[in-house]
């Protein structure tokens, strides 16, 4: 008997080159760069330029998974882009990632989950391989976010920035015996009533803008740890795995206060959780990947490794996955 898995060939990341320091952005609004720091832990951001799209930032991550992972574009037949903030409102981003790399093949598409858009891209790419609808997936987390960003709101205005994350997922038979590899278990959840704790207001079907980020902060932290939790737990559950056999927690990277309250109330050592909030502040779908490719291009992620991934966005929705790296 054999099983399949979906196993991690390769991450890769990408930044643009504008950075937006506190100290630049306290020149703009009513804020500092303590009062930053000590409130969600960011010290810089970095902004896509003019002309510059989510669909670049993603393409630029992808080339860099695809590198990592020893692949070319044509090994690809999945491309799943989860973003907040596509490049026109139609077609899928993914769909022009796929034209920016050549691919002709396969199936391209988006998922639209905020801020746990890339988790929920892993268990849906990890679900198309194991119903053979893929063999290898490009998952990709990128946004423009500062695009959807009032930037006279200090509230938010200082939380967040653009980038991309990319993690290709292979499949894999393992026979019995072999080492258990690759993702072992997701859970994921929403709770649409929550909507306007976190949200923008416009859309094409209610103002035909693009409309600026609202957000209710102090909500969104009261729910945060506690979903969070949730689904880490949920997901060990299914694997027989505890708190204590993780080697890394790689959370959503949005605010320093609510990674620590996570990793406190798993009773997670500091040393075990993943933080790079601060060089690029919360830039939703793209912020587990992002934080991934920094754990791996370091060594700290090395194979074997025991991974909980786990994000928190409006909706809100929250989920988690575990993987076997």
């Amino acid at each position: 008997m054999t099983r399949i898995r979906s196993i991690v060939r390769g991450v890769g990341a990408y930044l643009p080159q504008k950075v937006l320091t506190n100290a630049e952005l306290a020149k703009t609004v009513d804020t500092s760069d303590e009062w930053i720091q000590q409130r969600v832990g960011i010290k810089e951001r970095h902004i896509a330029a003019e002309g510059e799209y989510t669909s670049d930032l993603a393409v630029a991550a992808a080339k860099n998974a695809l590198a990592n992972a020893g692949l070319t574009p044509d090994d690809i037949d999945l491309i799943i882009v989860a973003t907040t903030t596509p490049d026109y409102t139609f077609p899928a981003a993914a769909t022009l990632v796929q034209m920016k790399l050549g691919i002709h093949h396969g199936m391209a598409f988006d998922i639209q989950a905020v801020c746990s858009g890339f988790v929920y891209a892993v268990a849906t790419a990890d679900s198309y391989i194991k119903n053979g609808l893929g063999t290898r997936a490009l998952v990709i987390g990128a946004e423009t976010f500062s695009r959807l960003l009032d930037w006279t709101d200090r509230t938010t205005c200082v939380l967040f920035g653009d980038g991309a994350g990319a993690m290709i997922l292979e499949k894999v038979d393992l026979a019995d015996g072999e080492p258990e590899r690759g993702v072992l278990a997701s859970a994921l959840r929403s709770d649409g009533h929550h909507w306007d704790k976190l949200y923008v207001d416009g859309g094409p079907s209610t103002t035909g803008t693009t409309g600026h980020v609202h957000m209710q902060g102090p909500e969104v932290f009261r729910h945060a740890v506690g979903k969070i939790t949730d689904v880490v737990y949920s997901t060990l559950e299914k694997t027989g795995y505890t708190v204590g056999d993780l080697d890394w927690f790689v959370p959503h990277q949005a605010n320093r206060r609510i990674i620590d309250g996570a990793g406190a109330k798993l009773g997670l050592p500091p040393e075990k959780v993943v933080v790079t909030v601060d060089i690029h502040a919360n830039t939703s779908a793209a912020s587990v990947p992002l934080a991934l490719s920094v754990a791996t291009a370091d060594g700290r992620i090395k194979q074997g490794d025991l991974v909980m991934l786990e994000a928190m966005g409006g909706g809100f929705t929250w989920g988690a996955s575990l993987i076997r790296w």
